[in-house]
């Protein structure tokens, strides 16, 4: 007999070989019901793998992110079996699950149209119906090699005779559907309840642009149609919020072919970059940060000490200058550690906090391009922490607390991540464990739960990162704390101690916006374009009711502006409510209508853009109203 722990920590006994599913069944017939895969000993299974001795045992359901992951992929599978059935000459590449869905790459001659996606959506119907099993088997290279090459799966051999000596080459097969997979998958294809397929992309096999372009089919999948139809709502609400659309519509900015990946701000654009950077730049003053600012531009030695050039070359731009080899800064952490080098520092100094709104170019390929989503060039709020071990809680704690700050205000809701070491990694085992260990020690402090993303750290440090979720659902990646021991020790920064010895510091890399680009991206997503007043690059229009009253309106223009509160008059001959729709389109907080009655009074009458009419006001008190929410940074 074995004995098995479940998740509640109660043990049970079973006969040695049981199969998951079994034990599942075993506990109750709802939760075999839900059932979509299981972790044996921490390890993400099959239902029909066997346990052969003592376990912990979860049962992953769709609530689980891996049963999501093992339901997904498996709709890959479902997918490439339809592809393959209505078009048998089509090669197969790779179907991964991915966070919202799952994707299959296919080489096909056949471009895939909308119409074809329909077709491939009736055959996946047929497959789950048919309600096949996926069973799991293995074979030695050779033996899978040649299942492949007689099956004409070219990008398959490939992937094979890739996998390192010793590796287990395994299969799974459905009906008469056959893919070399590592898994997990469900136990058959009637788990898929609900699915859709989404658009068609290219990209390239194993994202390298000199390979061939493959066409990537998209889709997502679900356990309930209810789920299924809420996704494609928040979709169809992600279309009308899509920061490129609105971004052209509010003329914030533009991408020129002369220039892809490398985004124009407008005027507009600018009023709203500029006010992020200045709110940044008095939140940091506060928090006793200095404000530096760094070459782009810096030579091919700087590169090799700070470990970019062997950890980082293939996403960098280089150059010559005087036949040197120069490097257009991916990042901005090496001129940080040049500024703490400038000049000797006591213990007495430390922490020092450096910030920098940092300009930093990244090569991109240009199929992740995706407005100022995923750019070229961008800027990082960036900081640099020196301190001493002693300070380090303290510090990340300090910075923690300034990110909740900045998130809240903006209305995000938000999850933490600590990704520890990653593969190709710099620095000894003991920095490493005392770095992840001083992060999970401040989070827990604050008593911030967390996922741990395992080998997913940067090569120099483990990192915590912060997700935000936007108004409707969706989450992204913005702040980071990385907690580094190399860069200081590859830059030989030292400090004065108390004992008069020279010691090393240790740093904290952080950014709170991510990048001003992809934050301004993502708030425009999030208020779909109707900024809270004190962001919104036009606070109020001013819309006289004809001629007679264009003095008047351009004099609340004036005394307005006088005010700082962006201001604009519209005194084309068009019609009031002509410019009412026109401002309502481009998401101004405030119209003020003036007719003779207003001008009379010295008064306004003030149209909210999303409450509509409020009535006729001073124009003291209309100031005095927006003055105090601009103040106190509303939401509205």
């Amino acid at each position: 007999m074995i004995k098995i722990t479940l998740k509640d920590g109660s043990v049970r006994e079973y006969e040695k070989g049981i199969k998951v599913e079994d034990i599942v069944a075993s506990i109750g017939s709802g939760l075999l019901k839900a059932a979509l895969a299981a972790k044996v000993n921490e390890k993400i299974c099959d239902l029909s793998n066997t346990v052969e001795e003592d376990a912990t045992l979860e049962v992953l359901t769709f609530d689980d992110e891996e049963g999501r992951l093992s339901l997904r992929h498996t709709s890959s599978h479902i997918l490439a079996q339809a592809v393959k059935r209505l078009y048998p000459d089509v090669k197969l590449a790779i179907g991964p699950a991915i966070e919202n869905g799952f994707y299959y790459d296919f080489d096909s001659d056949r471009t895939f149209s909308e119409a074809d996606l329909e077709l491939i959506e009736k055959e996946m119907e047929k497959i789950v119906k048919e309600d096949y099993k996926l069973e799991r088997f293995v074979l030695p290279r050779e033996e899978a090699i040649k299942l492949m090459e007689e099956k004409g799966e070219i990008y398959k051999v490939e992937l094979i005779k890739d996998l390192p000596e010793g590796e287990i080459i395994s299969f799974y097969k459905q009906g008469e559907f056959v893919d070399l997979c590592a898994g997990p998958h469900v136990p058959s294809t009637g788990k898929v309840k609900a699915f859709k397929l989404l658009n068609v992309a290219g990209a390239y096999w194993r994202g390298n642009e000199k390979n061939k372009m493959l066409q990537r089919i998209y889709g997502t999948a679900f356990v309930k149609k209810s789920q299924l139809d809420e996704y494609l709502n928040m979709l169809e609400e992600a279309k009308k919020r899509d920061h490129r659309k609105l971004g052209k519509e509010l003329d914030l900015f533009s991408i020129q072919e002369e220039g892809p990946g490398f985004p124009f701000f407008h005027p507009k654009g600018m009023v709203l970059r500029n006010i992020l950077e200045d709110f940044w730049r008095k939140e940091h003053k506060k928090r006793g940060y200095q404000e530096i600012k760094t070459p782009i531009i810096l030579n091919a030695d700087l590169w090799h000490r700070s470990g970019h050039w062997d950890h980082y070359k293939e996403n960098m731009y280089f150059t010559q200058i005087d036949e040197q080899d120069f490097a257009v800064k991916p990042m901005n952490c090496p001129g940080g550690m040049l500024m703490y080098k400038r000049g000797l520092h006591s213990y007495r100094d430390l922490p020092i906090r450096m910030g920098e709104l940092g300009l930093v170019h990244r090569h991109e390929l240009s199929g992740a391009l995706h407005g100022l989503m995923r750019v070229r060039c961008f800027t990082q709020d960036d900081a640099h922490i020196f301190m001493m071990p002693s300070q380090i809680k303290d510090e990340i704690i300090g910075v923690i607390e300034m990110v909740d700050y900045f998130y809240n205000l903006f209305g995000f809701k938000y999850h933490v991540e600590l990704s520890t070491r990653p593969e190709n990694s710099m620095g000894s085992d003991e920095d490493w464990e005392l770095a992840t260990n001083a992060l999970k020690d401040a989070l827990e402090s604050r008593g911030i739960e967390y996922k741990i993303n395992e080998g997913d750290g940067a090569f120099y440090g483990p990192k915590i990162d912060f997700h935000l979720q936007d108004c409707i659902g969706r989450t992204w990646q913005c702040g980071t704390i990385q907690l580094d021991f190399q860069m200081p020790e590859r830059f030989d920064l030292t400090y004065v101690g108390a004992d008069g010895e020279k010691h090393r510091p240790v740093m904290i890399h952080r950014v709170i916006f991510g990048s001003i680009e992809r934050f301004i991206a993502i708030l425009t997503e999030h208020f779909a374009g109707a900024f809270p007043v004190w962001i919104a690059p036009v606070q109020v229009v001013v819309i006289p009711v004809s001629e007679k009253q264009y003095e008047y309106a351009k004099k609340v223009e004036k005394i307005l502006s006088s005010m700082d509160i962006r201001v604009e008059a519209d005194l084309r001959s068009e019609k009031v409510g002509y410019k009412i729709r026109e401002a309502q389109v481009k998401k101004v907080p405030y119209m003020l209508i003036v007719g003779d009655k207003e001008v009379e009074s010295s008064s306004v009458s003030v149209r909210d853009r999303k409450e509509g009419d409020k009535g006729v006001m001073k124009l003291e008190e209309f100031i005095e109203k927006i003055q105090d929410e601009i103040r106190s940074k509303i939401n509205k």
